[in-house]
């Protein structure tokens, strides 16, 4: 389903919708609310998956103005209002993470139940976010430059996604093919206006969130284990599950264990 907000066509899909309790999940740079199908499937609960601005099918509008992750935010709080959400189980994966703990930050009364996969606070380092910010720029400029085709050829191979190389075909396919669905200019301006080079840092936001959070990381992926023990100490209900011989996908590469971890949150509410 579809509706429009801000002029903004946001795009939604939902599965299991007799099921008593909720989940709002938030995909990851490159994805779409498809990337949750797995995940529903192995939950009894309501699964409400959103395509976050310039992904899937919804709104990828030219001005970079409608990527900020504070933008997408209120476009999030307006969206849970119209489906009459009012305390909500929040899931997001690596970007979708940092959208959800910044609307946990901004709206921590509506948020019942955090659940964060393989994702950042932010960077606390000045000169550490403009060197991304350059980055992300310069990654922006070529997938408008070289295509999605090109784009996506690279980005599969960077050393974030390397464990998921052991994956059977079928399952490499699906995600490449998720990728090539999306548009340049969507994911261009998502760089611009979303990367972790812009995106407001929140390490001191952390001690003021009162709801269980549960970090998920995958074991292969040192950098984001090491991220989310140093989030663990600043956080006060907490718990940091580390999955075995897996990446920073951990719902693509092991999607039963996943899956586990999420139904025992809501075995905890």
């Amino acid at each position: 389903m579809a509706t429009e907000i801000d002029g903004i066509k946001v795009h939604i899909r939902s599965w299991n919708d007799e099921a008593s309790q909720t989940i709002v999940c938030l995909h990851g740079f490159t994805g779409s609310s498809n990337t949750w199908l797995p995940l529903a499937n192995n939950l009894d609960a309501r699964v409400i998956a959103i395509d976050l601005i310039g992904h899937g099918y919804t709104s990828a509008p030219e001005d970079v103005k409608h990527y900020t992750i504070d933008v997408q935010v209120e476009l999030l709080d307006k969206l849970f209002k119209q489906l009459n959400l009012q305390s909500i189980i929040l899931l997001g994966y690596s970007l979708g993470g940092r959208i959800a703990l910044s609307y946990a930050v901004r709206y921590p009364n509506k948020v019942q139940q955090l659940i964060l996969e393989s994702a950042s606070p932010g960077l606390k380092d000045e000169e550490e976010r403009l060197v991304r910010q350059k980055a992300d720029n310069q990654l922006a400029n070529e997938i408008e430059q070289s295509g999605l085709v090109a784009f996506v050829d690279k980005w599969e191979n960077i050393p974030l996604f390397q464990s998921q190389k052991r994956l059977p075909k079928t399952v490499q396919q699906a995600v490449r093919e998720e990728r090539l669905q999306q548009r340049e200019k969507g994911l261009a301006n998502s760089l611009r206006g979303m990367g972790t080079g812009v995106m407001p840092q929140l390490w001191d936001k952390l001690k003021a969130l009162e709801m269980p959070i549960t970090l998920i990381t995958g074991e292969l992926d040192t950098k984001f284990v090491a991220i989310a023990v140093q989030m663990k100490a600043h956080l006060a209900k907490v718990k940091h599950r580390t999955i075995k011989d897996v990446g920073h996908a951990i719902h693509v590469e092991n999607p039963a264990e996943f899956a586990t971890i999420v139904k025992e949150v809501f075995h905890e509410i």
